[in-house]
């Protein structure tokens, strides 16, 4: 979800800290998966919504799998900068609440402290649910890091498919993206954001590392490295994955009765461990096979 709040805070405008620069080329060769029958072609590859710029990683496999696709699906079809304005206006903001400094408690200041280090006023955010400020945290810690939102994958592959004429559709909308958050209990987003202004430190190193297990290929490194991490709890997990598995699955299960291919890209994460979208779809007969790379 990081491509999508990141692009609401590139709506909201916000000042974070000048990012590092970097002019290094990687060559990464992520995974990817094919789920077939007589007339249906479905390929699953995992993206990574903020890279470093200079990630080489749309050729080989990938490239192939997505020239022989008429459709492309993503998570989100990104809508025009007012509507996701709009919606954060109406889902991000707690009116009648208590300032979001007062539900922390004693909190607040290791908050101040971590907003200020990524160069964004606490105080701007007093109004906001506790989700939206780790939000903000978040893509404000990778992005002064050096990895640029609109290097991540889903803006190259929308790009080629405008570019090629190919139909482009999604899974979910952003409202519906927004509604996981907003929906979480009060308590259960303020842990989210103690756990990400706690590991804020260490952001930029622990996406490197999981960058670098998608570029090698190691969607079970990947699953590790997330399972590790005290922002991913239970209810979190079961929010952001494990139920939007279930769904996607259920999704590609109905497109295999239609004939054609279709590129559906995703964020690794939903490739990767236990929960996986192909461990869904084996509960649906569907064997989605990894495609050598």
């Amino acid at each position: 979800m990081r491509k999508l709040l990141a692009g609401l805070l590139a709506t909201l405008a916000l000042p974070f800290a000048a990012a590092a620069e970097t002019t290094a080329t990687t060559k990464a060769d992520p995974a990817l998966w094919v789920v077939k029958d007589a007339d249906t072609t479905v390929y699953l590859f995992g993206t990574v919504h903020v890279l470093r710029p200079g990630t080489m990683w749309f050729d080989g496999g990938v490239k192939a799998a997505y020239d022989a696709s008429s459709e492309v699906v993503l998570e989100i079809v990104e809508p025009e900068p007012a509507e996701i304005m709009s919606l954060v206006m109406q889902k991000a903001i707690d009116p009648d609440g208590p300032p979001l400094s007062q539900k922390l408690g004693n909190k607040a200041a290791a908050y101040n402290a971590a907003m200020a280090a990524v160069g964004m006023p606490a105080a701007q955010f007093e109004q906001f649910e506790p989700w939206f400020a780790a939000t903000v945290l978040t893509v404000g810690s990778v992005t002064k890091a050096g990895f640029d939102p609109k290097s991540g994958a889903e803006n190259r592959i929308t790009a080629a498919a405008a570019k090629d004429g190919k139909t482009v559709g999604e899974l979910e909308t952003v409202g519906e993206q927004l509604d996981m958050f907003d929906s979480m209990p009060e308590a259960a987003q303020i842990a989210f954001l103690n756990a990400t202004v706690a590991e804020a430190g260490d952001g930029a190193k622990t996406l490197d590392t999981m960058v670098a297990r998608w570029a090698a290929g190691d969607p079970e490194g990947l699953a590790a490295l997330m399972n590790k991490s005290e922002t991913f709890t239970p209810e979190i997990r079961k929010t952001l994955l494990t139920d939007r598995n279930a769904r996607w699955a259920e999704w590609i299960a109905k497109r295999m009765d239609q004939p054609g291919t279709v590129f559906i890209a995703v964020g690794a994460g939903h490739l990767a461990g236990s929960d996986s979208v192909q461990s869904f779809l084996k509960t649906k007969k569907l064997e989605a096979k990894r495609i050598p790379s």
